[in-house]
């Protein structure tokens, strides 16, 4: 059996940048941007989104609903 592989995506134009996702990712995937998102902030960014271990510390500490996902790949 293969081990499951997982990818996290940031909503861009829905993230306030406040960082919290950052301290909370232990695999140390997501960065802050360097383009403003519609609502004028420096949104968070995922370098290697592939790189995810799908354990949903970003998502659970992220006050913006909808603003990160995780899928599970197939």
């Amino acid at each position: 059996m293969a081990a499951k592989k997982f990818r996290v995506q940031i909503a861009f134009d829905e993230c306030k940048g406040c960082g919290r996702c950052l301290k909370a990712c232990p695999k140390k995937l997501l960065a802050v941007g360097s383009a403003l998102n519609k609502q004028g902030y420096l949104a968070i960014k995922a370098d290697e989104p592939e790189l995810c271990i799908g354990c949903g510390s970003c998502f659970y500490q992220c006050p913006e609903p909808g603003a990160i996902t995780i899928f599970e790949e197939e």
